[in-house]
């Protein structure tokens, strides 16, 4: 089985937004495309470029993701939820070569308007949404820093999103830590929570590790954290909510950078305003 396109996958992502609901997460929508387009184990392992870090599949629904946006298809939050529009809501098919036509000839004017002299190739919007170039920039940074620093800031973005008493308690080899903290709900509910940080560059996270884990958790806390500035196999994370088994709560790279961007630590973000006058409003007074 070949890897379906960018295009072949946009009648398949809003079909798996309606069953959905009408909105969903990057996760929720990829594996109910994966259902729909009944693709194998073999295809959805097949990893992009040669770090590997996103499945090959995984990043051209990317892509579709973006020109679906473009063409006012979908839309999405801060908060990562994609949902259909009133457009895509009402449409029963779409055509593929249309939607592609229609987002490549918005993206030459706005080039054409920005007097930027390229040429549009096949890969013809920068990248898609997910990916943008801050985002690789970053996980570069988080590679280079020394461990010690990593430490820190990893312990940084615990605090921040409401664990107390952070305690690393081993390192390994790659730069990774182990530790343990305390997460509080609204200042009720607190959970013991042993975390796990891989710093992986090109290896996944498998699951004999996630088990592996598992069994480090047993009479030792409430719930398991495991964080990998990588990705995790489809096995790991099958493994991570295995029924009868504690499950184990995954943080991957491109979840890791969307904490920090939350958290807004190391990111400086620019808000722009734009207006736009709605003629047709004033012409139904």
């Amino acid at each position: 089985m070949k890897i379906p396109t960018y295009d072949e996958m946009m009648n398949p992502l809003i079909s798996a937004l309606k069953e959905l609901g009408g909105s969903g997460t990057i996760e929720e929508i990829n594996e109910r495309v994966f259902a729909i387009m009944e693709l194998s184990n073999d295809v959805l392992e097949i990893p992009h470029g040669e770090k590997g870090s996103r499945s090959e599949v995984e990043y051209r629904l990317a892509w579709t993701r973006t020109y679906l946006k473009r063409a006012g298809m979908l839309e999405n939050s801060s908060r990562g939820v994609w949902s259909l529009t009133s457009e895509s809501k009402n449409a029963n098919r779409l055509n593929p070569k249309d939607i592609v036509s229609h987002v490549r000839s918005l993206t030459k004017v706005e080039r054409k308007e920005k007097e930027e002299i390229e040429d549009f190739e096949t890969n013809d919007l920068d990248a898609p949404e997910e990916f943008r170039n801050w985002r690789n920039g970053l996980k570069e940074i988080l590679f280079a820093i020394k461990p010690d620093a990593f430490e820190r800031l990893f312990k940084r973005i615990l605090r921040e999103s409401g664990f107390h008493q952070v305690e690393v308690t081993s390192k390994s080899g790659d730069g990774g830590i182990d530790g343990k903290g305390i997460f509080r709900i609204a200042g009720f509910i607190s959970f013991n929570v042993l975390f796990q940080c891989k710093r992986y560059r090109n290896n996944s996270v498998s699951a004999s590790e996630i088990r592996d884990f598992r069994g480090a958790l047993q009479g030792r806390a409430d719930k398991g954290l495991f964080v990998t500035t990588s990705s995790f196999t489809r096995e790991a994370i099958k493994e991570a909510t295995r029924d009868g088994a504690p499950p184990i709560d995954l943080i991957d790279g491109d979840a890791l950078i969307d904490k920090l961007k939350e958290l807004q630590l190391g990111l400086e973000i620019e808000i722009v305003e734009k207006v736009e006058i709605n003629r047709d409003w004033f012409n139904d007074l």
